[in-house]
Parts: structure tokens; sequence; C-alpha cells
């Protein structure tokens, strides 16, 4: 699954430069996580690095793109091949 970002977000800037895959980008009114990037950090990292560093707990999985761990590495492989 993909996460994303609540409107809880304060625009605190950390998160976005902990991503590895360039997922999380600043949107009209808060932070967003571009689903075709996000990979929960499967391949760079153990636990998702944005949801480590944030502050305020706003970024939960998406239930909107529900993906298996093995669906998650593939985007990731994808990613990386692709540069």
């Amino acid at each position: 699954m993909a996460l994303m970002i609540t409107d809880e977000c304060i625009n605190c800037d950390v998160c976005e430069p902990e991503c590895p895959n360039e997922a999380i980008y600043q949107g009209p009114a808060i932070y967003e996580i571009d689903p075709d990037r996000c990979t929960e950090c499967v391949g760079h990292f153990d636990a998702p690095q944005c949801q480590q560093v944030c502050p305020v707990d706003c970024i939960p999985l998406n239930p909107e793109h529900i993906e298996t761990e093995v669906q998650l590495l593939a985007k990731y492989r994808n990613l990386i091949a692709v540069g």
C-alpha cells in the first residue's frame, strides 16, 4: 500500500528529504505522496522513513492503493531501473 499525508500535516518539511523514491512533494496546501512512487521504503529501509520523522503522525496507509510487499518490491525495482 502506498502511504498518504492527511490534512493534519503542518508542513514542517521533514518528510520530503527522507523519501528515497522522491514520492513526497509540496501540494497546494500540504505535502502529498505520489502513490506511483511510494514503496513504503520497501527495498530501501525496514520502515517508512517519512512515518519515522513525522512529528504529528499524519502519514497513514492509503486505502485506495492497496499493494502487497511483493508488489511494492516490484515497484521499487522498476523505479531504480528507470533511474
